[in-house]
């Protein structure tokens, strides 16, 4: 059924897959804000005014629809309520003058930030990071809820400086948020300059060099990152200096309107394609351990009626259960190898090899991207021969692709998300789930050097590919997995479990997910050989211990499955975790409070690591409850376990069946390993 699902969800045969990421009120909120900023201080022609107008009605509505029960906001229509977002939308209603249909809504938000510390519980959120807790205050200055001089200024002249030396300049935010630095740092310089006479003039100079720093950041979407928020704040913070009207301006502006929703709300970014494509392609690799290649890719016509009519074919014989059978299209392959970065980025400075979230513009490559594209590259079944005319490209990709990783390296033996040596905030520094990813990439190449230079120099006599492959030695692969396990070992938390940088638990008080990090550890030294190493075999017992009651892992009291014989209904009026119970099928209901994304994930992690067979009652138990999540249709129902910038929430709409299928596949091949059944 998981397997059916997402091959369901392929944008054809083979794949690739897109995803769908959740609405976001923190996304609607700055949207609105950012509208309303253009619309107050520009002159747009009737056409532009009518849409940009609409867009705004239609998001304070949202918003107004989605208000929390304690009065709140979260980052998505299924999170706890925080204080940033809140303040978020007091601030776009403050602005835009809208009313809620009831006079209360803004009362009860008023009354959640208080409770929450009001402005100092804000800043205490983020500590000394600036990266968010200064737009938001800027962004509430442009309301009128605070003074400017109440927003810390930003040395947006930094950015004057050649891109190379801004990991030395000790920036106040992390590196992919320099386009916020700028712009909000201009606008804390408009609307409140410094008092000393000689940082004024500085700034003063800086505004129009590092206006072209933004210019030379920005996509040709319009969007940096393909991020509402944070193309938001840039825009809203021009426009209210009156620069509406220049480029960078004009491009967010298209960037925003075009990424509004049919709700009227907006999401956190674009789509996660060539994220949710590379584990989508290593899941269906799972049960099999390869991929072998469909003969034809054709439309998907798995997909909806629509599509159908539009006169998509019937797939030849063979290929209506290709995720079942471990196939992968040579469309979804090549569309994976298109997506790789061949220049050197203009947003972060990174060099060409790696690959990012989409294959859309504002992708920025990173370090855990781009071992997922190198993971699932590793699972072709390359000894075939119908896959020799990708083989040259497929090895040039691989080659870039590891050197790439093997730069990015830190000191540390870690790897950081972006860039190398920008250690001094949290979401710059080295992450644990980002050193097993690198890892695992690491060594699934390991062994194959020799392959990839045979092929690499076949292809040599062809001019686009003989730029910039540089094939890594083996012993520089070797240095670098010691030294990444090395780093996982001295990361390791005093109860056996590892935090993850880019994954959470909003049920926890601090917000942190050890079932995702150890299971994304523990992955790195099964493929390793060393699940008997002393750390392996204490994340292991940990997440033994971690198991919930009801036979999965992590949740809380947030999450709205039940297991009852009619299918699971959530409520549209959901606001984090309310579920509509069906009339009558109440009796014996059982509230689970585990997660399908994480169950499946810590037992991937434990099917990988255990013995052979893997008859532990923990796995047992786990699958158990799995499978009946599965048959109850929990894969509809995503939870926010994700990370965005700056620990803002998310759900990929994937998420649960990519990783149910990655777990169930692994259960199938460690059975059919042994030849024994499960069931008993």
């Amino acid at each position: 059924m998981a397997l059916h699902t997402l091959q369901g969800e392929a944008r054809a045969v083979g794949g690739p897959w897109t995803g769908q990421l959740s609405t976001s009120a923190l996304s609607t909120a700055t949207a609105i804000s950012a509208l309303h900023q253009v619309q107050q201080n520009s002159t747009l022609e009737s056409s532009l005014q009518r849409a940009v107008q609409g867009a705004i009605d239609g998001g304070c509505r949202w918003l107004a629809d989605h208000q929390n029960p304690d009065g709140g906001f979260g980052d998505t229509d299924r999170s706890h309520s925080n204080i940033a977002t809140t303040l978020l939308v007091i601030a776009a209603w403050k602005m835009t003058g809208f009313l809620p249909a009831s006079d209360a809504a803004l009362t009860r938000a008023w009354k959640y930030v208080d409770s929450r510390g009001g402005w100092d519980g804000l800043r205490a959120r983020y500590g000394t990071d600036k990266t968010f807790v200064v737009p938001i205050l800027a962004n509430c200055a442009l309301a009128g809820l605070v003074a400017w001089e109440q927003v810390p200024a930003l040395p947006f002249e930094a950015a004057w400086l050649p891109q190379s030396w801004y990991r030395l300049a000790r920036m106040p935010v992390v590196s992919y948020a320099i386009p916020a630095l700028v712009a909000i740092g201009q606008a804390r310089h408009h609307f409140a300059p410094a008092r000393n006479p000689l940082i004024r003039a500085v700034r003063r100079r800086a505004v129009r060099p590092t206006l072209r720093v933004l210019q030379r950041m920005q996509p040709t979407s319009g969007g940096y990152l393909e991020a509402v928020p944070l193309t938001s704040f840039v825009l809203m913070t021009l426009a209210a200096m009156g620069r509406s009207g220049i480029p960078v301006a004009r491009n967010a502006l298209r960037f925003i309107l075009d990424s509004r929703l049919s709700d009227g709300s907006w999401p956190i970014d674009t789509n996660l394609a060539t994220w949710v494509t590379s584990l989508s392609m290593a899941a269906v690799a799972r049960r099999h351990n390869r991929l072998q290649l469909i003969s034809s890719p054709v439309p998907n016509t798995s997909s909806s009626e629509a599509s159908r009519r539009e006169g998509d074919s019937r797939p030849p014989l063979g290929t209506d259960d290709w995720a079942a059978q471990g196939l992968v299209g040579e469309t979804a392959v090549r569309w994976l190898l298109s997506c790789q970065h061949r220049q050197r980025h203009p947003f972060t400075g990174a060099d060409p090899g790696g690959w990012g979230w989409t294959d859309l513009s504002g992708a920025v490559p990173d370090a855990d991207d781009t071992p997922a594209a190198l993971l699932a590259l590793s699972y072709l079944d390359l000894t075939d021969p119908r896959w020799e005319q990708l083989s040259g490209e497929i090895a040039s990709g691989v080659a870039r692709g590891l050197h790439w990783l093997l730069r990015l390296q830190n000191r540390d033996g870690g790897w950081p998300t972006f860039c190398r040596g920008w250690g001094k905030l949290p979401f710059d520094r080295s992450g644990t789930d980002l050193t097993a990813h690198a890892i695992r990439a690491l060594w699934a190449w390991r062994s194959r050097l020799d392959w990839l230079t045979a092929e690499v120099e076949r292809a040599g006599d062809r001019p686009e590919r003989q730029s910039a492959v540089r094939l890594p030695e083996a012993r520089q692969i070797e240095a670098a997995i010691q030294r990444g396990f090395r780093y996982l070992a001295r990361t390791q938390q005093p109860d056996g479990s590892w935090l993850p940088l880019w994954f959470g638990n909003q049920d926890r008080p601090d917000e942190s997910n050890p079932v995702y990090g150890t299971g994304r550890v523990l992955l790195a030294y099964a493929a390793a050989g060393r699940t008997g190493d002393a750390p392996a075999r204490r994340g292991w017992e940990y997440l033994r211990r971690a198991q919930n009651g009801d036979g999965g892992w992590g949740g809380g009291p947030s999450v709205p499955y039940a297991i009852r014989s009619a299918p699971l209904v959530v409520a549209p009026e959901h606001h984090h975790g309310a579920v509509s119970q069906p009339e009558g099928g109440q009796e014996g209901s059982i509230i689970h409070h585990s997660t399908v994304e994480e169950t499946a994930v810590a037992l991937e992690a434990l099917l990988t690591t255990a013995g052979s067979p893997p008859t532990d009652p923990t796995i047992i138990r786990g699958l158990a409850w799995l499978t009946d999540a599965v048959q109850q249709g929990f894969l509809e129902v995503p939870w926010p376990i994700g990370f965005y910038f700056a620990k803002l929430w998310y759900y990929e709409k994937l998420y649960p069946t990519i990783f149910s299928v990655a777990a169930l596949g692994a259960a199938c091949r460690r059975w059919s390993e042994t030849g024994e059944d499960p069931a008993g």
